[in-house]
């Protein structure tokens, strides 16, 4: 890399334009003059279809891809695992081909959920993938798929994400909250929440130093900081947004998470260790509840400007 290419902006096509981690980066990125973002939804970019593909390198010709596109709906995948399958694994071949051609690095969005679940302590990247599901074994084949076509790659494994847009555990505990006076919510699984504009944040730190000359390609965990229950983080949920909004719910039911999920196991423990993140790229794991409290604070704006209009 020339020193006049360092002064350009970096440029970066992100997949699943509409996406809550897409959103999320490509605001982060329109706040830092050093990254160019450009995002395509699936009508303009379908990672399932290379000529798409090729189509949209060849014209926007990237220094790197971000991938967000994923099939993240766990129980429907048991039902549709072809098109799960290639979203999630024949998809992302389909762009470290590509790329790799191209000399193109790709930034790649996994899940928690290539584990089973029973180290409550936590997994590493080095820990075996023992996925429960068609969810998880997809995303672990387009991992296997990103390794064996595109060396220049970055797994960045996530866990719990929320955001104010999309569906997600915060924006599906609000509407319950709102109707239901009782919620049943399980209490024998843990994990890490994480707010989509905080691997934003990540993600724009890796490229950064990528392109300053890191080499440091492979796979990374990140999550929120400080170990919660879901049952734990709806509590939180709703403690904060009853500071805007009066909710019909005043209790909370633990129960099993298999009471609420019939079609496939959930992993007990979605705990992922990011000391590797820490030691190589130095970015710390922010706490989940601070970025819960912005994130509220968002949707009640939002929500608020909104009302204020129709009235």
């Amino acid at each position: 890399m020339t020193e006049w290419t360092k002064l350009l902006p970096i440029k970066i096509l992100v997949t699943g334009g509409g996406g809550q981690v897409a959103h999320d980066l490509v605001m982060l990125g329109k706040q830092d003059s050093h990254f160019d973002l450009i995002t395509l939804d699936a009508v303009h970019l379908d990672i399932t279809s290379p000529a798409s593909i090729q189509e949209a390198l060849d014209l926007y010709m990237p220094d790197y891809v971000v991938n967000t596109v994923a099939f993240n709906n766990v129980d429907a995948a048991e039902h549709d695992s072809e098109f799960c399958y290639q979203l999630n694994a024949t998809g992302v071949k389909n762009l470290a081909i590509e790329c790799g051609a191209l000399s193109i690095p790709l930034i790649h969005l996994s899940t928690d959920h290539l584990f089973d679940g029973h180290y409550a302590s936590g997994y590493s990247e080095d820990d075996e993938a023992s996925p429960l599901g068609v969810f998880g074994e997809s995303k672990r084949q387009g991992e296997e798929f990103l390794r064996q076509y595109q060396p220049m790659h970055i797994i960045l494994r996530v866990s719990w994400i929320f955001s104010p847009r999309g569906d997600n555990y915060l924006l599906r505990t609000l509407d319950k909250a709102r109707t239901l006076s009782a919620i049943e919510t399980a209490d024998d699984r843990q994990g890490c929440p994480t707010s989509a504009v905080d691997v934003g944040r990540v993600i724009l730190a890796i490229i950064k130093q990528l392109h300053n000359g890191a080499d440091a390609w492979g796979t990374y965990h990140y999550c929120g900081a400080e170990v919660t229950t879901r049952y734990r983080f709806t509590e939180a949920i709703l403690a904060a947004a009853r500071q805007y909004e009066e909710l019909r719910t005043t209790s909370l039911v633990p129960v099993s998470s298999r009471t609420l999920h019939a079609e496939v196991d959930r992993p007990a423990s979605s705990v992922l260790k990011c000391k590797k993140l820490l030691s190589t790229f130095g970015i710390r794991q922010r706490p989940w509840r601070n970025e819960l409290v912005a994130v509220l604070r968002q949707i009640y704006k939002t929500k608020n400007k909104t009302e204020a209009k129709s009235g």
